[in-house]
């Protein structure tokens, strides 16, 4: 419990801070900014390890894809790859709901990052053009895509169906996917305490190639990313 209240005191305090002093760099170069996101990764791994006693592993990083432009599709249970991610691929462009762009100062930085925003449930003039804005960004960019197929926080345990749209987002990109999986869930659950003294892992796995039908790539993706996950436990 004490531990508990340490680690999300000084986290969410430390991610103020940090959002506090980094205000001034919205109006200096995009890559400013983006490095205070990757602070804000290694924050999170540090008071993992500090207050819970938690070991981060990653596997697979000799597989992240080099040479070429690809999205990443990863497993998402917890807070913690929307911050982590950014410290081991080149600071990935976010996917989110339209909402969380007109959150005072927050929305402000995922704005400067470029995050793309979307209406989710909803058919809005500005979402039929999606996937067109998400291919002139990537096309624009040295950076990743990134995108959580799942659509939300799912406990450890949930096997749910990834969303259609990912396969529409790999078939109108054309390019490679690198599958993540992630049991944050584990340690870091969506709902209760979380855990100590335990190993998180981020898997990185095979890389994807372009060029498969839309609906059999999901099923390809998802196959590999829950198994992935069964594996870790």
């Amino acid at each position: 419990m004490i531990r508990n209240f340490l680690f999300s005191l000084f986290f969410f305090l430390g991610i103020v801070l940090i959002s506090i002093i980094f205000i001034p760099s919205f109006f200096l170069p995009q890559s400013v900014v983006l490095f205070g996101g990757k602070i804000m990764g290694y924050w999170s791994a540090i008071c993992l390890r500090v207050f819970l006693s938690i070991k981060i592993v990653v596997k697979g990083k000799e597989k992240i894809i080099t040479g070429s432009k690809y999205f990443i599709a990863s497993s998402h249970q917890s807070m913690f790859e929307t911050f982590f991610l950014q410290t081991i691929f080149n600071s990935p462009i976010f996917i989110l709901k339209k909402e969380l762009i007109n959150i005072p100062v927050f929305g402000w930085y995922l704005k400067k990052i470029g995050s793309i925003s979307i209406s989710r449930n909803k058919t809005t003039k500005d979402n039929l053009g999606f996937f067109e804005q998400i291919l002139s960004v990537i096309n624009k960019s040295k950076r990743p895509l990134i995108i959580f197929p799942q659509g939300t926080r799912l406990l450890p345990d949930d096997r749910s169906d990834f969303k259609k749209g990912v396969g529409k987002i790999y078939e109108k990109l054309n390019i490679k996917c690198q599958p993540v999986a992630i049991n944050s869930g584990k340690i870091w659950p969506k709902i209760g305490y979380k855990k100590t003294n335990l190993i998180l892992t981020v898997s990185i796995l095979d890389h994807i190639d372009p060029g498969m039908d839309k609906d059999l790539f999901v099923k390809d993706l998802q196959n590999k990313i829950y198994f992935e996950l069964d594996k870790l436990g």
